[in-house]
């Protein structure tokens, strides 16, 4: 028999890690090459994993809600061919704590009976690592509740949660090594990227004891809410947002979607909204900003040639963002057929991982829930999200002192002041507001 690794896959260009949102399969369970794992979910959309191989389930290394990096081990299998001594180097090095150099002392009596009752207590998976690491756990200390002792992202989150963290310090004195005898740091700990870094890093909240009384509903959280909050969470502790608005007189577009609306619903047979002429108007001005069309890498920024568009798609409990690709080489018509067929996906539960993938900015109708005015936060790693107000009658001050009543719109636009800075936003915005003031039945084509 021989062990084969199951990794979490990379799931969509720019995709990092993702969160297993439910097992399909058991510890026993007995599975063909391509038969579904686990359904995973990043960018907020399911996919399921398929197994490599044909075999028995052998550890499940990730547990429901456990979030790990691409690349990240999630299970094993145990398969046909080879024996069971040949397939134990196949587990990954950064999972097993390398022992500390042998001393000329026999370990201790307690160390030994507790390898022998926990013989995975040390096999630390990198999500485990990465944890510990953040929030300075004491993995020697953590009582595993994993197969053979093994330690899981969930007995740590268990003792953060806790308030009552063990660190290297906190050992009693009878069982801490003397200084000249402490074991060095592990390749695993000391050379983890996450390290440095765990300062800056956004650290899970801690639960909130929140009373309930009779009446009360409480509602579980679910994988589609939790991918929103990682995501949401992400952007607000690592982007610096900045935000700013322009009003834009719609009052020419309006009148001119309205003179086309009721036969183009007869002849191509799906609406044709004032938001599909707001994501052309975007379009067509990153085409002209390209710096908009831009993401954070860290130590560069990735200015993106294809002109993909994010657009917001809400349901009763969760919001999904599918993407318009080359959305500046699409039609006002082509556009609004996608945004309604992309809609008609997400409400029906048919959307794909592929179909929210490769968004480069994001354009928010949030005028639909009559909003006029509102903030939204980035979606990450992109550079800006525009917010579409509700289109309303205001009086406007006219050329010549007149005052007349105008179709107003607000367009609101947060960006992250690390890639852009306020000049290219304005212009940028500017831009918009000239293309959408002069679309009318003389200017603009829907075809």
């Amino acid at each position: 028999m021989a062990v084969e690794k199951i990794t979490m896959p990379q799931l969509g260009e720019s995709v990092t890690e993702g969160t297993i949102s439910r097992w399909i399969v058991s510890v026993g369970d007995k599975v063909n090459k391509y038969d579904p794992l686990a359904e995973v979910m990043t960018d907020k959309v399911n996919a399921e994993i398929p197994s490599s191989f044909t075999g028995t389930i052998k550890e499940l290394v990730a547990e429901d809600g456990d979030t790990l990096a691409v690349g990240e081990i999630i299970c094993y299998i145990e398969t046909e061919g080879g024996g069971e001594a040949e397939a134990t180097p196949d587990a990954p090095k950064e999972e097993s704590a390398p022992a500390p150099a042998a001393k000329s002392e026999a370990p201790s009596a307690p160390a030994a009976q507790e390898d022998a009752e926990a013989p995975n207590k040390r096999r630390y998976s990198p999500a485990v690592l990465r944890l510990a690491q953040e929030n300075n756990v004491d993995l020697e200390q953590v009582k595993g509740s994993g197969a053979g002792g093994r330690i899981t992202r969930k007995d740590i989150q268990a003792v953060i949660d806790s308030g009552n963290i063990p660190t290297a310090d906190s050992k009693p004195a009878a069982t801490q090594a003397p200084a000249s005898e402490a074991p060095k740091a592990t390749p695993a700990a000391s050379a983890a990227p996450s390290a440095p870094a765990a300062a800056s890093a956004p650290k899970a909240a801690q639960p909130v004891n929140v009373p309930v009384e009779a009446g009360d509903i409480e509602i579980p959280v679910t994988g589609v809410r939790k991918a929103i909050a990682a995501n949401m969470l992400r952007s607000k502790h690592e982007a610096p947002h900045a935000w700013t608005m322009i009003e834009v007189d719609a009052t020419n577009l309006v009148e001119y979607r309205n003179s086309l609306k009721s036969e183009f619903k007869k002849k191509e047979g799906y609406n044709l909204t004032f938001f599909a002429f707001f994501v052309k108007a975007v379009a067509q001005a990153l085409k002209e900003f390209p710096q908009i069309n831009s993401m954070w890498a860290g130590d560069k920024i990735v200015q993106k040639k294809d002109i993909n568009i994010s657009i917001a798609v809400a349901t009763d409990d969760a919001l999904y963002v599918p993407v318009i690709r080359n959305a500046d080489e699409k039609t006002i018509k082509g556009i609004a057929r996608e945004i309604t067929d992309l809609a008609n996906k997400v409400r029906a539960g048919k959307l794909t991982s592929a179909e929210m993938q490769g968004g480069t900015f994001t354009v928010n109708n949030t005028g639909s829930f009559g909003s006029v005015q509102s903030q939204g936060i980035i979606n990450y790693p992109q550079a800006a999200i525009l917010q579409v107000e509700s289109i309303v009658k205001r009086p406007v001050v006219m050329d010549h002192g007149m005052i007349a009543v105008r179709d107003m719109v607000n367009l609101c636009m947060s960006l992250d002041h690390r890639v852009l800075d306020g000049l290219v936003c304005g212009r940028f915005l500017a831009r918009v507001k000239e293309i959408i003031e002069k679309m009318s039945k003389e200017n603009t084509s829907i075809y």
